[in-house]
Parts: structure tokens; C-alpha cells; sequence
């Protein structure tokens, strides 16, 4: 699969130096997917996800978020 046009969606600083870039890629063939990037130091990983996949993920991340936010204030 070559893809046909990338467009940033956002850039999130994490912990330890390391970044999160978030991309919509379109191929030819029209599929678009959510390209997930993590720069650490040199090393990069990437991860392609599909709409439900990042509709999940999206969701996991948003629970914990608000779990943690709760415990930090009751502790």
C-alpha cells in the first residue's frame, strides 16, 4: 500500500522527551487511516489504525484519563 497524501493532525509531548504525532493518511485506493507515530530519541514506531480501532483506543484512553483524574483528587 503506497499512500497517497498525509495531513498532521496533532503533535503531543509526552514523558521523557518523547513525542506523539497523529496523521490522517489517505491511500489510493481512498482508504483513510490514523497513523500513529512515537519518536523516542531515534527510534520511531508506527501504527495504523482504522476507524473503529481508533474509535477504541480513543475510548480506552479517555476512561483511564478520568479514572485517574478521580483518584488523584480522592487521594
Amino acid at each position: 500500500m503506497s499512500e497517497t497524501s498525509k495531513t498532521r493532525i496533532a503533535t503531543v509531548s509526552a514523558p521523557y522527551g518523547r513525542e506523539i504525532w497523529l496523521d490522517d493518511v489517505v491511500f489510493a485506493s481512498g482508504m483513510s487511516l490514523l497513523r500513529v507515530t512515537i519518536k523516542e530519541g531515534r527510534r520511531f514506531t508506527q501504527l495504523d489504525l482504522d476507524r473503529p480501532a481508533a474509535e477504541a483506543w480513543s475510548q480506552v484512553m479517555t476512561d483511564w484519563s478520568r479514572e485517574a483524574e478521580m483518584k488523584s483528587k480522592s487521594g
